[in-house]
């Protein structure tokens, strides 16, 4: 019997690829992207029309964008009706999407590992820690860690409260319980307006993330294929 060391294990990045995500959350994830690009250019245009919350005459909601006027580059649609027309037209695909992403989820049974449950709050505060360098090494995790549970979670809320929010404004006299639910015509403007700043921000933070904290998910995103440095991804 040979009493030479066993040859040392490849590292990571010499993996065989897994395969990571179906054609179906790759294609609702970069439609999405560009169709609420579109839409969040549409908003600000529409936005520009009336830039403040609160009816003509009364109290205005507190914000800080009151007033506010987009650059030019930002807006989508050239004047009102422009903005409202791309609006309600890249409202229909969003929509679409979304109800697929969620048709797959439930089907192929992939929310399991998607839905945060109070359970993973334990793991969702390690991971803080490890992000803010109080922790040195990267927690264990399956597919998703316990914090993108909570964002990707959070975000799929978001997203029915932004449709929500939108026929409360969009149809207030036909769906006037729905706008009524809101709290009135300005009230869920105001919480449609913030629920997208709530996206960019989530969209801000999960770039930074990816390509701080694992590069490889974004091929993955691109090709269904993962290989980078967390074997729980298997």
């Amino acid at each position: 019997m040979s009493d030479s060391p066993a040859p040392a294990a490849p590292p990571i990045s010499t993996r065989t690829p897994v395969r990571r995500h179906h054609w179906i959350v790759r294609l609702t994830h970069w439609a999405t992207v560009v169709v609420l690009a579109g839409m969040i250019a549409s908003g600000l245009q529409i936005y520009e029309a009336y830039a403040r919350f609160g009816n003509r005459g009364g109290p205005f909601l507190l914000s800080p964008f009151n007033g506010t006027q987009w650059p030019h580059w930002s807006r989508l649609g050239g004047w009102l009706a422009g903005a409202l027309n791309w609006h309600f037209a890249l409202a229909w695909p969003l929509v679409t999407f979304g109800l697929l992403y969620v048709a797959y989820l439930v089907k192929s049974g992939e929310w399991r590992s998607l839905l945060f449950l109070p359970r993973d709050i334990p793991g969702a505060v390690q991971m803080v820690r490890y992000y803010v360098r109080l922790r040195p090494d990267h927690p264990p995790q399956g597919k998703h860690n316990p914090l993108q549970k909570l964002a990707y979670t959070s975000v799929i809320v978001l997203g029915a409260l932004a449709v929500l929010t939108g026929f409360a404004i969009y149809k207030p006299t036909q769906l006037g319980w729905l706008t009524a639910l809101f709290g009135g015509f300005q009230a869920a403007r105001y919480w449609h307006f913030w629920i997208v700043w709530l996206f960019v921000g989530f969209t801000i933070m999960h770039i930074i993330l990816v390509f701080v904290v694992d590069p490889a998910s974004l091929r993955a995103m691109i090709t269904g294929w993962y290989r980078g440095r967390f074997p729980s991804h298997d």
